[in-house]
């Protein structure tokens, strides 16, 4: 895949709209997690650089296409230390930015237009500026205005931190080092059929985890509790099992759980065995037993990917224990140069820097959905708008 990237061009004096994903978790008008934002400045940097008058659209939350002030950009724009253009369509500081300037829209979906692609709205948006420059990887599975109908009214190309998404991770699909073992976790089987197919067909080792490894204990006959499980995909399951078999990935499903007899924070934790689950237990995360064969696989490992907590790892420390292992040992044996680590998703990154180990880890993703669906070999449209 070869994209349009940013190197070499001329930009000086030139109006560009920069995608970037600032989709961060705020509360009370604070950031918690900057790492997007932060992953984002090399770029900003860059255009700088070249001396181009930069304006970052971008979109938090779900407005639902109305100009809630709860979704509003201006904590991001304070932590950036930049002007809040209060909004996207408004082009009247055009004519006042000088080379170097940045500035940051408010919500692109404060319009209706941004998530249904509607190239009326996306050329207004376009309006104004000379080059289209898309950073924001975790949000090319989707094709929208300001992802897509944008490329249709402007040269585009990406950015550096989207190009260096896909860089690495390409490289770890076509040619990874051996052993590789992946590590799928999270909530749902139903919403990662397709990715754990791609995962098998490339991996030596899949292990399963959280409430989507709970799901497999329930196809295999064990007793999983008052627990989080997608009853009705016992049948996927076992066929995710076969196909496994028939690709010679060997699968590794919990051997015991963290469980209390409720759902919350300070309930007190048991582990059992998945043998003794009992009927009115909850699994909030992953056992001893599970974490230690689990970190004993790492070890073993020469490339690992990483999607999915294996339990609620933001209830630290009773429920953090086996989301946190994994991470620490992940970060030691790749920090010893044993291993290459890749490691996307929401949940997981957080986890990360909760541990304080995020640094050590070979690439951090700031994608969900489109490190998976890339993993998967989907098409991302956010991407194919930039291939040459």
């Amino acid at each position: 895949m070869k994209l349009r990237t940013i190197d070499g061009l001329d930009l000086r004096g030139k109006y560009v709209l920069l995608r970037d994903d600032f989709n961060v978790q705020i509360v009370d008008g604070k950031i918690t997690d900057a790492f997007r934002i932060d992953q984002s400045m090399p770029t900003i940097n860059r255009l700088r650089e070249k001396g181009a008058r930069i304006a970052i659209v971008a979109h938090l939350g779900r407005p639902k296409g109305e100009r809630n002030m709860e979704y509003s950009l201006k904590p991001v724009a304070e932590y950036m230390h930049v002007p809040l253009i209060p909004d996207c369509l408004d082009k009247s500081f055009l004519a006042t930015m000088r080379d170097g300037d940045v500035v940051l829209l408010e919500n692109v979906r404060f319009y209706n237009g941004e998530e249904k692609n509607d190239l009326e709205f996306a050329e207004k948006l376009a309006d104004g500026f000379d080059v289209f420059v898309n950073d924001a990887f975790a949000v090319s599975h989707r094709a929208h205005a300001s992802t897509v109908g944008v490329t249709k009214f402007l040269p585009s190309y990406a950015g550096n931190l989207l190009a260096g998404e896909i860089e690495h991770l390409t490289a770890v699909m076509k040619n990874p080092k051996r052993p590789l073992l992946s590590i799928v976790g999270g909530s749902k089987v139903s919403t990662k059929i397709g990715v754990l197919r791609a995962l098998i067909k490339m991996s030596d080792v899949l292990i399963l985890g959280g409430a989507l490894g709970t799901t497999f204990n329930y196809a295999n006959g064990d007793n999983v509790g008052n627990s989080l499980y997608e009853a009705d995909q016992k049948d996927t399951a076992l066929e995710i099992l076969d196909f496994a078999a028939q690709n010679n990935c060997r699968v590794l499903l919990p051997l015991d759980k963290g469980v209390a007899k409720v759902f919350e924070q300070n309930a007190p934790r048991e582990n059992r065995d998945i043998t003794e689950i009992q009927s009115d237990d909850v699994i909030i995360d992953a056992g001893v037993k599970t974490t230690e064969r689990d970190v004993a696989e790492i070890g073993r490992a020469a490339t690992v990917i990483w999607n999915g907590t294996v339990g609620m790892a933001e209830w630290v420390p009773t429920w953090s224990y086996g989301s946190f292992a994994v991470a620490h040992a992940i970060a030691e044996n790749t920090r010893a140069g044993h291993l290459e680590s890749i490691v996307g998703g929401g949940d997981t990154v957080a986890a990360l820097h909760a541990c304080g180990v995020a640094d050590d880890i070979s690439y951090v993703s700031t994608g969900g959905g489109a490190f998976l669906e890339f993993i998967e070999g989907r098409e991302l449209p956010g991407i194919s708008a930039l291939v040459n």
